[in-house]
């Protein structure tokens, strides 16, 4: 028996500016259902979301809950209709214990008159864990000592804690280990028998398709397609999403050729924690891959590379003997740094397009120590037309983007210093296939005039269509090198397990 809606929109849509951001959207969430949202980035996902959320009102249609039409006036008030979402970036207070961030809603409410019981609320907080399977865990820890995985899982006991009867779920998996997103699958289906409504927002179609029941695809703002989950395939919901066939995407169509000049040269790196006798090569014009599980080395690998680290060893930009102290003595050497924290450590966010695409490119829009502004627009605007970024304009806050956009921004600061090496961390995390089409696209034509490619990331499908070579790393150490024509997901995954692999060369 199909139940009935919890929260259903009609004909919802909303502006900003002259952008249409939701146009006529239908779309309902029912109790004990698994409702997946998908569409690339700056397709209506966030706002319809926002929507729900109270963050947001409409400019046209209506909201129902449970068949009555309603005006969730702010987030209070959705938290109030049994309405949480889990964003894709964590609202934790990490200095807090994690009792104290599942009962954020009772101190909300909290008075001298009716202060807290904090014994009643570490018990509450232990119920709401062990509603989820997350046991175990010293309740008066700080959260910022918990690994992600388990954050994550506080966030959604977080938001069951307000006795929430609809979820969403906002990429709750895009920094989680293949184990760790298992272990969330089984809560999500567990909540689900519970009666309560999800809606799941991913960019990992086969984990869709997987855990959906029903699957919704939007697509410039309106709702394409919407049916059963079992209806769809991947490349379906990929031409749905797009409005074509993106064809070998993770496939680089020309690759590349690099000489044998070397730019980047580290020898013997080795730091206190992890990382032991760590030696490889960047040539000019090459896209080289860093593969490897959690706790591999290849985070600590990236730290050190952006100067955050102190290490041993011996590392050559050019074959000139150089150090790495610190994250602007790295850039000023010619390399380029995209983090894997897009939101935390790349983007100023309350920032304009234009503000952050300069941040790092001062004196090329300066005269004797004073700013442009035409200069400043100048600059965006070419990086913005090289990348494509959409954006209704160059002054348009860097926080209000989709992702994929958000990490062109990224990029076009770094491209504007013209660097010899680009430095990428996790550089597809939390983008659409669409947007990865694009950012691989321009990686490439960057190999080909001659700039040099260090991509560390999770994804190996990626790594294996774009690179020239793969190095396997596995506690602290290079295990396996492979050129790409001999690189496999078997042979990567085995030799970064431990396993002795016979490298390709």
């Amino acid at each position: 028996m199909i139940s009935k809606p919890i929260i259903s929109v009609r004909s919802l849509t909303k502006r900003f500016a002259s952008t249409i951001a939701l146009n006529q959207v239908d779309f309902e969430i029912r109790a004990g259902e698994i409702h997946a949202l998908v569409g690339e980035n700056g397709a209506g996902k966030s706002t319809l979301i926002n929507l729900l959320a109270g963050e947001l009102q409409p400019d046209a249609g209506e909201i129902f809950y449970r068949g009555e039409p309603i005006r969730i006036r702010d987030p209070h008030h959705a938290q109030q209709l049994g309405i949480s979402v889990v964003y894709q970036e964590l609202a934790l207070c990490p200095n807090l214990s994690a009792a104290e961030n599942i009962s954020l809603h009772r101190a909300a409410t909290a008075s001298l008159c009716a202060p807290l019981n904090r014994t009643r609320l570490r018990d509450e907080a232990g119920r709401g864990l062990e509603r989820i399977g997350l046991t175990g865990i010293d309740l008066n820890v700080p959260i910022r000592r918990l690994s992600l995985a388990q954050q994550q899982l506080i966030e959604i006991a977080k938001a069951l804690a307000t006795n929430a009867r609809v979820l969403v779920l906002d990429e709750p998996n895009s920094a989680l280990t293949f184990e760790e997103s298992k272990h969330l699958f089984r809560v999500i289906s567990q909540l689900r028998q519970q009666q309560v409504g999800i809606l799941y927002v991913s960019h990992r179609l086969e984990e869709v398709l997987e855990l959906a029941n029903r699957v919704t695809v939007m697509r410039d703002g309106q709702v394409v397609d919407s049916r059963a989950a079992s209806e769809f395939t991947v490349q379906e919901l990929v031409r749905k999403m797009v409005g074509r066939e993106v064809n070998h995407l993770f496939s680089r169509q020309v690759p590349g050729h690099p000489n044998t000049h070397p730019v980047l040269m580290v020898q013997n790196l080795t730091e206190p924690s992890l990382l032991r006798n760590v030696t490889f090569v960047v040539r000019k014009g090459e896209m080289l891959g860093v593969a490897g599980l959690p706790g591999s080395g290849k985070e600590e690998l990236v730290e050190c590379l952006c100067g955050l680290r102190r290490f041993s060893g011996q590392i050559s930009i050019e074959e000139k003997r150089v150090k790495f102290r610190s994250p602007v003595e790295v850039i000023n050497l010619g390399i380029a740094i995209i983090p894997a924290d897009r939101r935390g450590s790349g983007l100023f966010s309350v920032l304009t397009i234009t503000d952050n695409i300069v941040a790092a490119n001062l004196r090329l829009v300066s005269s004797f120590g004073v700013l442009s502004k035409r200069r400043m627009l100048s600059l965006a605007k070419d990086y913005l037309r090289q990348l494509r970024v959409r954006a209704y304009s160059e002054k348009q806050r860097a926080g209000t983007l989709s992702g994929g956009n958000q990490q062109k921004v990224i990029l076009a600061r770094g491209l504007a210093r013209r660097p010899r090496l680009l430095l990428l961390h996790e550089p597809t995390r939390g983008i659409d296939v669409g947007a990865k089409a694009e950012i691989y696209e321009i990686l490439g034509r960057l190999a080909a005039s001659g700039v040099s490619i260090l991509i560390v990331s999770s994804e190996l499908p990626e790594l294996i269509g774009q690179c020239d070579r793969i190095l396997a790393m596995h506690a602290g150490r290079i295990t396996g090198e492979f050129k790409r024509a001999d690189a496999t997901a078997e042979r990567i995954l085995a030799s970064a397990m431990g396993n002795q692999v016979a490298n390709s060369h």
